[in-house]
């Protein structure tokens, strides 16, 4: 009678979380002074970099206001749609997947 050894190899792949943009849109309607502190204030940009995403969005229609994982994609989407409409601005913001 013979005995025969098997071994079994596993590979475990790391994956980091999906990533997700939160992007703000050009209007003709929202003032610019209330884009630049809605950045500073829901996504913690400071001044400079919250003037050169305002001036972004104004020329190119819209800008990536910050990326993050789901979550918290989610809460800042959130916190600034109800920031904007609380304000009586019509500011359009959504959230998209980074591929």
């Amino acid at each position: 009678m013979s005995t025969e050894q098997t071994s079994t190899k596993t590979t475990t792949t790391v994956a980091y979380p999906d990533r997700f943009s939160v992007i703000i849109f050009n209007d003709d309607f929202t003032p610019m002074d209330f884009v630049i502190q809605l950045l500073i204030e829901i996504f913690n940009r400071n001044l400079d970099e919250a003037k050169d995403i305002t001036l972004t969005i104004h020329e190119k229609g819209q800008a990536i206001a910050g990326t993050y994982m789901h979550e918290l994609a989610e809460q800042k989407l959130s916190e600034a749609i109800m920031t904007t409409r609380t304000q009586g601005h019509p500011l359009k913001i959504t959230m998209e997947k980074m591929s």
